[in-house]
């Protein structure tokens, strides 16, 4: 997977769990849950799809990488090669 797949991929599932999210105003150095104010529940359901969409495992040590979109999209990419 490329970055720009991943980040695609990173904003569809956060898409996915916050319909009215504004990602435009997201920088990728943003930290994307304060910045959405999803709570925990979110966080997890975000985790959830983005593992399904991607076919990568994540584990609960592994999410305190995923905070913001380059982050995220950095992770999966490196889980894919």
């Amino acid at each position: 997977m490329n970055p720009s797949d991943a980040l695609d991929m990173v904003r569809e599932s956060i898409s996915a769990v916050v319909p009215d999210a504004d990602l435009a105003s997201l920088g990728p150095d943003d930290a994307f849950r304060e910045a959405l104010e999803m709570d925990s529940l979110d966080f997890l359901s975000f985790v959830e799809v983005l593992a399904e969409r991607s076919g990568v495992r994540i584990e609960d040590e592994d999410t305190s990488r995923l905070t913001t979109l380059s982050a995220s999209a950095d992770f999966l990419v490196a889980r894919t090669r």
